[in-house]
């Protein structure tokens, strides 16, 4: 691909001057040159000249040479032109940064992980998405998911080479940083994969990146994508997952967007309508009306399916205290948490009361 883009461009310049212009690869072979004669012939002499140069341009056997830097410290190109006169460098100049261009927008249209963070940016069209994933020969129908690892506390950029270390198969699975915190693991699955078998994978991320790095994450996980244009959708999803999770799952570092339950569809209310809700439900008194013994209380009650018997053995109290108890909030709310209706429009309330909260909504209901 880099062969023909230079040999393009080198072309383009056989009009603009008389010099023979071309580029080298890291063998010493002539890959692209406006003389056509000259492709395929190594000067393996040169390599060591270019070197010795650390990127300026440099004279060698009758050709100045100037090396490509676009790429790291690694010596990949360098562009040639005849002469080692004054003229010939600025040539060799003008030449490489014109080279260097062409590769570099070459690189960003080419490169899967740069096609795939736009996929899941929403930063190409739909019609787009195929047409060039047939130009980088990339399969549509695999499933795959989309796991988002987030950093607490810590803005290091280190983590991405911890989680690419995990996952080597540079053609299969991407491992694509968003920003200072955020890193997104787009994993290639089999047919029959779901969101257990993404669970697994989170969970050997998150004991990779604290055994090695010390650093603490939380990883949303979005539904499996069955085809490429769902990788955004799953995407955005892995984001509600963190942002919901920090509201109502605040002791779990994986959260998983299909888990989320009664609590996703709070999150996407407006608050007016969810303080509405908590003015209705608590007429006799406000929620803030209950002192956190008797809020203990009620969430044991739920954690143990409205079970008397077992509530009450796990508070270490008498079945007929816990009976008081739950009396008392029937004649405080006007609510029996006993009867199931009663039980699940609590439970509902007390999460949207959390989510107000973080809203910064502190009104009393």
């Amino acid at each position: 691909m880099s062969s023909r883009i230079f040999q393009s461009i080198v072309l383009q310049m056989k009009d603009c001057t008389d010099r023979s212009i071309g580029v080298i690869d890291a063998k010493g072979s002539v890959i692209a040159c406006n003389e056509l004669s000259c492709i395929g012939k190594r000067v393996p002499g040169a390599l060591e000249a270019i070197s010795g140069a650390k990127g300026a341009p440099v004279g060698y056997s009758g050709r100045s040479y100037k090396q490509l830097s676009n790429w790291g410290a690694q010596f990949d190109y360098a562009v040639f032109v005849t002469g080692e006169d004054t003229e010939a460098r600025l040539i060799c100049n003008l030449a490489a940064v014109a080279l260097e261009g062409a590769k570099t927008y070459d690189d960003e249209k080419h490169d899967k992980v740069s096609f795939v963070k736009n996929i899941i940016s929403d930063n190409i069209l739909l019609g787009d998405i195929y047409v060039r994933a047939k130009e980088l020969l990339f399969v549509t129908d695999s499933p795959r998911g989309v796991l988002l690892i987030r950093q607490v506390g810590s803005d290091e950029m280190t983590m991405i080479e911890a989680i690419q270390s995990l996952f080597p198969d540079r053609n299969n699975d991407f491992v694509i940083s968003m920003n200072e915190t955020d890193v997104v693991l787009v994993k290639q699955l089999v047919d029959s994969s779901d969101g257990k078998e993404l669970a697994k994978l989170a969970v050997q991320i998150e004991e990779t990146v604290n055994k090695t790095l010390g650093l603490k994450v939380v990883i949303g996980i979005g539904t499996v994508a069955k085809q490429l244009r769902e990788l955004a959708r799953s995407y955005k999803e892995a984001q509600v997952a963190i942002d919901v999770g920090k509201v109502f799952e605040t002791e779990k570092t994986i959260i998983n967007y299909e888990n989320l339950g009664i609590g996703r569809l709070i999150y996407q209310l407006p608050t007016t309508l969810c303080e509405m809700f908590l003015q209705e439900v608590f007429k006799k008194n406000p929620i803030d009306s209950l002192d956190q013994e008797v809020l203990y209380t009620i969430n044991k009650f739920f954690e143990n399916n409205l079970n008397v018997s077992e509530t009450a053995r796990k508070l270490f109290v008498h079945r007929n205290t816990l009976v008081y108890r739950l009396e008392k909030i029937k004649k405080l709310t006007g609510l029996d948490l006993r009867e199931f209706d009663d039980a699940i429009t609590f439970k509902v309330a007390l999460m949207v009361k959390k989510y107000l909260n973080s809203c910064g909504i502190q009104a009393t209901y």
